[in-house]
């Protein structure tokens, strides 16, 4: 495998950024809150969570490249913890995963840029068990409510 370019290299924080940012306005306007680095009850961290109105969760894991794609093993720990799993990335990205044979059948696929996102392949539903579905949201809720409290009440216990 060839080596990554130092401008590719350089390229890929502000590339997450961005696909992350479009992933999250794709996500608020299917009506969903979102959450940026989910903990999840196994020590994992989500890059982003979306609670449905419906009470159904997403996980979105972010991949700027084809080598942190390939180096990410640890995706599968996260699907017990969502109704849908996803792989959100910029637009070359998917051109190569879906051109090969290396992409999950059992993940959905979002396109995003700092402007939005699209899902290019949904993901097939795998329905949470009532208990850990209430056990998310209990913790997606605290989460949220910590969050606010800090960003409108800096320095405050």
């Amino acid at each position: 495998m060839p080596a990554e370019s130092f401008e590719a290299l350089t390229l890929r924080p502000e590339q997450t950024r961005s696909v992350t940012k479009g992933t999250r306005i794709l996500l608020r306007s299917l009506g969903h809150a979102v959450l940026s680095e989910f903990p999840l009850p196994n020590g994992r961290r989500a890059d982003l969570a979306a609670l449905g109105r419906d009470g159904s969760i997403r996980i979105v894991e972010v991949k700027s490249s084809l080598a942190d794609f390939r180096a990410d093993g640890k995706w599968r720990h996260y699907q017990p913890f969502c109704d849908r799993f996803y792989f959100a990335v910029p637009l070359a990205l998917a051109e190569s995963l879906l051109g090969g044979e290396i992409f999950p059948g059992e993940v959905g696929l979002i396109v995003a840029d700092a402007y939005g996102a699209a899902v290019e392949r949904e993901a097939p539903i795998q329905a949470l068990a009532p208990a850990a579905r209430r056990a998310l949201l209990v913790r997606f809720g605290a989460l949220a409510a910590t969050r606010l409290h800090a960003a409108l009440h800096p320095g405050e216990p």
